[in-house]
């Protein structure tokens, strides 16, 4: 209860801090739907990146957005792409190329919470692709980017079936 109370306090802390006053903390920091218990960060439509093509964070090394014409389903997201090219290898390879934590913030899965995944705030590690909730709390995950990794690969399988609105 009391390492529960605290990881809320330090990402409150990252959270607010970073981004100035409480007051000004979008929407964005949630992910989408507070009482979905999915492992996966999609919209409403089933999209998950926010429409971003995951093949192009190993091809093009930056955010692309995919295109309608260009889907694939992979555990529960529609995935978008900017080619075809990039399909056929999100098919080849699906598990190689889709968000870790299913597209929730990386350091919010460390500390145990379910933060809507900013496809901007990206960083490819061991051919893995991490999401963040925005670019700040990104340069707090990035100071120990190892350890980060360690702690929320060790919390996702606690945390990836619960709603956010529960942790």
């Amino acid at each position: 209860m009391i390492a529960s109370t605290l990881r809320r306090g330090i990402l409150t802390s990252l959270v607010i801090g970073s981004l100035g006053m409480a007051a000004y903390v979008p929407m964005s920091v949630h992910a989408q739907d507070q009482n979905s218990t999915a492992a996966v960060n999609v919209d409403t439509e089933g999209v998950g990146l926010h429409g971003y093509d995951p093949v192009a964070y190993f091809t093009v090394k930056k955010p692309t957005l995919g295109k309608a014409m260009y889907t694939h389903s992979f555990e529960g997201a529609t995935y978008r792409f900017a080619s075809k090219e990039n399909l056929d290898k999100f098919k080849a390879n699906p598990a190689m190329y889709a968000p870790q934590f299913g597209g929730f913030c990386a350091m919010g899965v460390a500390l145990e919470k379910k933060l809507d995944g900013d496809p901007q705030a990206w960083r490819v590690v061991d051919n893995k692709l991490y999401l963040n909730v925005n670019k700040d709390i990104q340069k707090k995950w990035l100071e120990d980017v190892p350890g980060n990794i360690v702690k929320a690969s060790k919390t996702w399988p606690e945390i990836k079936n619960k709603a956010p609105k529960d942790l």
